[in-house]
């Protein structure tokens, strides 16, 4: 298992589906959430979108590996999904925050994680700004979120700085190279 890990808009989405491209044997779950599809969303795709009350029931079911808050918004991973990847010979990868990271690291102690970190938090605003049009308290709330984040990068097994995305992908590469040669 690897896990992408990092902050609200740093990259972790293009970097997994980019691997996921070149890398067949690798999986990528499909979370679910209680947020709003973004333009360009569907339902599967990148989340399955449920309402809080779904949500809940899921849980009691205990149907998610792991579950979170996240920036007010609910985020689970279906456990089957990686049961049934594991089982089948692939590789989960997947990107997740970093309470989520502690909560499979638990779970799967084998699992690699990756840290993507931004080049700057004023960087990082942009990004969040450009890719969702946010301003105000949610992008405040991120923000903030990524400061708490980007302090605990070092309980990760590889940390990765993306500015420069071409570049970041190569050392991310590397690193899924490394990890699908030695397993």
């Amino acid at each position: 298992m690897i896990i992408v890990v990092g902050p609200s808009g740093v990259g972790k989405s293009t970097l997994v589906d980019r691997a996921k491209i070149e890398f067949p044997q690798l999986f990528d779950t499909t979370t679910y959430t209680t947020r709003s599809m973004r333009k360009g969303e569907s339902e599967g795709n990148p989340y399955h979108f449920v309402s809080e009350k779904r949500f809940h029931e899921l849980i009691e079911q205990g149907f998610f590996v792991e579950w979170a808050h996240v920036h007010n918004m609910l985020y689970g991973t279906p456990k089957h999904q990686i049961d049934d990847a594991i089982g089948s010979g692939r590789v989960v990868i997947m990107d997740v925050d970093v309470q989520g990271a502690r909560t499979f690291k638990g779970k799967y102690p084998a699992a690699i994680s990756i840290f993507i970190q931004p080049p700057s938090l004023d960087e990082l605003r942009q990004r969040i700004r450009k890719r969702d049009k946010m301003d105000g308290d949610e992008l405040d709330l991120r923000l903030e979120n990524a400061r708490k984040e980007v302090a605990q990068a070092k309980e990760f097994s590889f940390q990765i700085v993306n500015a420069d995305f071409d570049l970041c992908y190569k050392q991310f590469k590397k690193i899924i190279e490394e990890i699908l040669k030695n397993r």
